[in-house]
């Protein structure tokens, strides 16, 4: 079961942006939760940032650290606190909608996989 808010471009750019470092506009698409990664249960979250494409994309090194901050301050309060304990978070940017599990050759897309100790996301090699 995955928890979804709408993925429409009008749904993903009508919230509120989520802050990160790089002060670029990042927008929360949606947690899925029934996904089974390497590692055990994962939790993913997805999200869209425009900026990571087009023609002046941010660096990666500045997407890496919105990551980071995207695991620390808006994954992590949302870890269910009652059953099994996810092994990994991903978390996932994209420069325009893209359906869970499908392909966009267009598209410009970063993952990062975390996983939690002490309270914090730590990165992982994916």
């Amino acid at each position: 079961m995955a928890l979804a808010r709408p993925a429409s471009a009008g749904a993903a750019g009508e919230g509120a942006p989520v802050p990160v470092p790089s002060g670029e506009e990042v927008h929360w698409i949606e947690t899925i939760r029934d996904s089974q990664g390497p590692a055990g249960l994962t939790l993913r979250f997805r999200f869209l940032a425009p900026a990571i494409g087009g023609e002046n994309p941010i660096s990666q090194e500045a997407a890496q650290a919105d990551m980071q901050a995207l695991c620390d301050g808006f994954a992590l309060s949302r870890v269910p606190e009652t059953g099994p304990t996810p092994a990994q978070i991903i978390i996932s940017l994209s420069d325009r909608l893209v359906p869970f599990g499908e392909t966009d050759d267009d598209a410009v897309q970063y993952f990062e996989a975390y996983s939690i100790e002490d309270g914090a996301c730590v990165w992982e090699l994916f």
